[in-house]
């Protein structure tokens, strides 16, 4: 399983956004210097927006900014909001359209998986990524 670039450059402008929080709205520019195609960026940032995670603030002072606390926003709200729901497979998706709801060994293991993985992410936070405070294993 492998994120796609949309998540990873989203997670990332997520937590540059965290780390600079208290400084107020970064411009769009300063967030693409973090290594983010610019472009592509923006419109990153309109889809956080809509899902509630940024906001953005006009004028010459203006730019972007996290709409929540980074201990209030996990890696799961920012993966949400560009992947759409986790799913490891079809069945554990949506069991009631698999042609082999019931009868497949491995649908209970998928559903399983899914349900840790899910956890896992909703677990972290920004804040906990920002201050390196992931479980060490």
């Amino acid at each position: 399983m492998k994120l796609s670039n949309r998540s990873r450059y989203a997670l990332h402008a997520m937590v540059f956004l965290a780390q600079q929080d208290q400084r107020g709205p970064q411009t769009l520019h300063t967030i693409a210097d973090e290594g983010m195609p610019a472009q592509y960026l923006e419109q990153l940032l309109g889809q956080l927006r809509r899902g509630g995670l940024v906001t953005t603030v006009r004028g010459a002072q203006g730019g972007y900014a996290i709409a929540k606390a980074p201990k209030e926003i996990t890696v799961a709200d920012v993966l949400h909001i560009t992947e759409g729901p986790l799913s490891l497979s079809a069945c554990a998706k949506d069991a009631d359209t698999c042609p082999m709801d019931g009868q497949c060994s491995t649908q209970s293991a998928f559903h399983y998986l899914t349900h840790k993985i899910y956890h896992l992410m909703h677990s972290i936070t920004l804040d906990d990524i920002i201050r390196d405070g992931m479980p060490k294993e």
